[in-house]
């Protein structure tokens, strides 16, 4: 009798330990709909925690995107969890990527996604689901300013690095957003200009081409309603060069900052991050 009770009772501490995500881990997986995705938790987390969703690059996954460490501990150091979603696998290659670009039609479901990871967590962690991020690295960066463009409300504020629209641009986005893009100066790999990826010339129709950051940036002073093309705040101290426009509508935010880098996370971004999501 003792044995059976004491069965039910470590059953039902497994299932409680399942609902309240304490296997969701660094090195162990949560899933939602056939696809995993790992968390970083602050030390003494006593939820509702803020969090971090962060998307890894091409080629990349989700437990491999929190082997950064000094990315991800700069953001459980200020109290934020970070979540990292597996994208979807390469055909015939290793790791993985995003279904990102609007002309293959499948990047509603990668949104649609992104959201259902978001619920899953905020329930097994006792997330802070109004205070939770979407940033994301390159291709992860492009898959992050779609979600932006697509569904605005999902996150609290959008922080793509290295990464945003590809060509065609989008005409128009569905609302006001929270976005800092940040990117290196020197970047090759995805210059702020753009460059076509499949080797064609750039005024082949089939030509596969990146957007111009410059481009994406009026995209979202448009979508924000700003009143002005001139920022309204600039900054050269410390490791990023930033713009900001204020004039915009109510609950937007849009700034810029570059690093004399190429295509990478540079030291010091998690932090910018933060105090830019934080700050007034």
């Amino acid at each position: 009798m003792m044995r059976g009770v004491r069965i039910a009772l470590l059953a039902g501490l497994a299932a409680v330990t399942a609902g309240s995500g304490v296997a969701c881990s660094r090195d162990t997986a949560c899933t939602v709909d056939g696809r995993d995705y790992y968390v970083a938790m602050p030390e003494g987390a006593d939820g509702p925690v803020p969090a971090v969703m962060y998307i890894h690059g091409w080629g990349g996954n989700g437990k491999g995107a929190l082997r950064n460490t000094g990315m991800v501990d700069a953001f459980t150091a200020r109290g934020y969890a970070v979540i990292s979603p597996d994208g979807v696998p390469r055909e015939g290659r290793n790791g993985r990527s995003w279904r990102f670009h609007p002309l293959n039609g499948e990047h509603p479901q990668e949104v649609a996604h992104l959201a259902a990871v978001k619920d899953d967590a905020v329930t097994r962690l006792n997330l802070d689901s109004d205070r939770m991020l979407l940033a994301g690295f390159s291709i992860g960066g492009s898959m992050t300013a779609y979600a932006a463009c697509l569904t605005p409300e999902t996150f609290a504020a959008y922080a793509p690095v290295g990464g945003n629209f590809w060509r065609p641009h989008p005409e128009s986005c569905a609302g006001p957003v929270r976005m800092l893009h940040t990117h290196g100066w020197a970047d090759r790999t995805v210059p702020l200009e753009g460059r076509v990826v499949n080797n064609l010339p750039v005024d082949d129709p089939e030509a596969f081409a990146q957007g111009d950051i410059f481009h994406a940036l009026n995209i979202w002073r448009e979508t924000n309603g700003c009143t002005s093309y001139r920022a309204d705040r600039t900054s050269t101290d410390g490791p990023f060069w930033r713009r900001a426009w204020d004039s915009c509508a109510e609950g937007a935010a849009l700034e810029f900052a570059l690093f004399p880098g190429g295509h990478a996370i540079p030291q010091g971004w998690s932090d910018l991050v933060i105090d830019w999501f934080e700050g007034p």
